[in-house]
């Protein structure tokens, strides 16, 4: 039987460690299926810092999360064992061994078949994630949610930036091509030719107007086709929401997607070929009230509960 959260009824949610969800450590247990781990690393970014401490704010926001998921009809945290993997130690003031720290941390972690949930951190540690991912299961496919493309070349000279994660990743070849999808973008960008560049690269555009118009279940149909039966990874950027659900971020766009139209997108993920996600972005010095840290624990949430499902052959 899984080692479940602490039990509310008898100790109160305000108290004690403050793990995803209040869930026992990975040192507590044998072994786990899913692991939640955290990246506090933001030297990536290129406007707000503070992403660093986003894994520390988002498990003090989880310590709400209930055992029953009722929207996907799934307890994760009896159907698997779920876990906390504490955080990964990046150096934060060299981004490529901070790249190669990652990776190998999430090779270690995931070898053994447990699938992560991770969070950030900025997003620049995609990278390693999905490097990770490619060496365990091929290119994979990738639905990435954020108010930003993420395919610029560089910034200031860099390569590897929180803007430039999955262009790198099309240029290392650990992606399917036939299979990548931004979901959530708005805002002004530098020029036509940055959608230019990331139709090249393979990815199709879901706007955060198309979301609006179109509505959640055509959205998730259209992803779905696109993905298919390919190992997926999802990629949450908070940013993917609008700022009245999301201020607690580094570079917020007008316009965005509300915290339900997010969590309905991914509970329509269910049956997918699913293989791991990170949530990242999310900086609590700008956040009001939990605000931002309440929608990545729930959205990390419903994440491992897709991942439960699949492992408990739910889904």
């Amino acid at each position: 039987m899984p080692i479940g959260p602490v039990d509310a009824s008898k100790n109160p949610r305000y108290a004690g460690f403050a793990t995803f969800a209040r869930l026992p450590r990975l040192d507590q247990v044998e072994r786990a299926d899913i692991a939640v781990v955290g990246v506090p690393f933001d030297t990536g970014v290129s406007y707000r810092p503070g992403a660093r401490f986003g894994p520390a704010h988002v498990r003090e926001s989880s310590r709400l999360l209930r055992p029953y998921n009722p929207a996907l009809d799934v307890s994760p945290f009896a159907s698997a064992q779920v876990v906390d993997a504490g955080d990964i130690a990046a150096n934060p003031f060299h981004i490529e061994e901070a790249l190669d720290t990652v990776q190998a941390s999430a090779l270690e972690l995931t070898s053994d078949g447990t699938r992560l949930v991770t969070i950030g951190g900025d997003h620049t540690i995609a990278l390693p994630l999905l490097r990770a991912a490619a060496e365990r299961h091929g290119p994979v496919a990738l639905v990435h949610f954020d108010a930003h493309l993420d395919t610029w070349d560089t910034y200031f000279g860099a390569e590897y930036t929180h803007g430039t994660p999955f262009r790198r990743a099309v240029e290392e070849g650990i992606l399917d091509t036939e299979a990548l999808c931004h979901v959530g973008t708005r805002g002004p960008l530098y020029g036509k030719k940055d959608l230019e560049d990331d139709r090249r690269f393979g990815f199709g555009i879901v706007t955060s107007s198309d979301v609006f118009r179109q509505g959640v279940d055509e959205v998730v149909e259209k992803i779905r086709k696109r993905v298919g039966t390919r190992p997926v990874y999802v990629s949450v950027d908070i940013d993917v929401l609008d700022p009245a659900h999301a201020p607690g971020t580094g570079t917020p766009e007008a316009g965005g997607l509300t915290s339900r139209e997010l969590l309905e997108i991914l509970r329509g993920f269910a049956g997918l070929n699913l293989i791991g996600a990170d949530v990242v972005e999310v900086a609590p010095a700008y956040d009001h009230a939990e605000l931002t840290g309440v929608a990545a624990s729930h959205v990390a949430y419903d994440l491992v509960s897709l991942l439960a499902m699949r492992h408990s052959g739910q889904a």
